[in-house]
């Protein structure tokens, strides 16, 4: 038996988002030790939602809290794990 569909339409809302801290640029390393995720403002025009967290490559324990905080942000969105930097 072989089954196939097609899922069209859906729009998705995020309702509890906390309200994210904006900070500058320059002020991105204060930003990353206070907040795990926030809006980054690049210049005048541009901004992005970044979220970061600090986990092995194989936790089990998966960062959407932190990332879903970003979701409601309509512009650019940054998801980065550092250990994977290192």
């Amino acid at each position: 038996m072989e089954l196939s569909a097609k899922i069209t339409g859906i729009k998705y809302s995020p309702k509890l988002c906390r309200e994210l801290k904006v900070y500058n640029l320059s002020e991105l390393g204060f930003a990353i030790s206070q907040n795990s995720s926030f809006i980054l403002n690049l210049d005048n025009k541009n901004a992005i939602a970044l979220s970061w967290w600090v986990s092995a490559k194989r936790t089990r324990s998966y960062p959407y809290s932190r990332v879903y905080d970003t979701l409601i942000f309509g512009g650019k969105k940054s998801h980065n794990n550092s250990y994977n930097e290192r």
